[in-house]
């Protein structure tokens, strides 16, 4: 399960690539750094939702555990490279990386990463692919 979850995860950060060029060169423009923020974050959100409700079967967790430790790999997966990339590549210090996880400033990216904790755990159990035991 681990080399497709990985090529899962794969597919999902060329989506988060894409949906962040959308929202820097469609959405900003027109609306604002904060309502572009915003937009973009629920639009991911549901594209990582939709790709592990899709996917989800191949996948193949057997229990609950295997649901959720699928989604904390994403997780982890997803932090690595933001950080990663956004610091040692963009040049972005750690304070403006840190920025997007300030919900008291409206920065709702935390959102992003919680439906990627979930995603495979409540698709696999909307599909009753869990066995329960």
């Amino acid at each position: 399960m681990i080399v497709r979850a990985l090529a899962i995860w794969v597919i999902m950060a060329f989506i988060a690539v894409a949906n962040g060029f959308f929202r820097v060169s469609v959405l900003v423009p027109r609306i604002g750094e904060q309502g572009g923020h915003i937009i973009s974050t629920i639009m991911l959100s549901c594209f990582i939702a939709a790709l592990a409700w899709f996917c989800i079967r191949w996948l193949k967790p057997q229990t609950p555990a295997a649901a959720m430790l699928l989604g904390a790999f994403w997780v982890a997966l997803t932090l690595a490279f933001e950080f990663g990339f956004g610091h040692f590549v963009a040049q972005k210090s750690w304070a403006e990386l840190l920025n997007d996880y300030n919900l008291l400033r409206g920065r709702v990216w935390p959102l992003v990463l919680v439906v990627t904790a979930i995603s495979p755990y409540i698709a696999a159990r909307q599909q009753n692919i869990l066995n329960e035991k």
